[in-house]
């Protein structure tokens, strides 16, 4: 039994010693923000204003086309 336990602390104090896993840490917490921060923005269903303006744009866009085609 204490030598898993000898094992399982050494292995945590790499763990504590290496900041690789810091680094990768950090990615995560400024995924989950950039994540947040587009949800919010096209919100959720697709009723967010980005969402709003960008179908307004491709509306008026293709009422134009059409227009100018036919």
């Amino acid at each position: 039994m204490s030598k898993h336990y000898i094992r399982v602390t050494e292995a945590l104090k790499g763990l504590r010693a290496k900041e690789d896993g810091v680094v990768s840490f950090e990615y995560v917490i400024v995924a989950a923000c950039i994540v947040g921060a587009v949800g919010l923005a096209f919100g959720i269903g697709g009723t967010g204003p980005i969402s709003s303006a960008l179908t307004n744009v491709i509306s008026t866009i293709s009422d134009k086309v059409i227009a100018a085609v036919g």
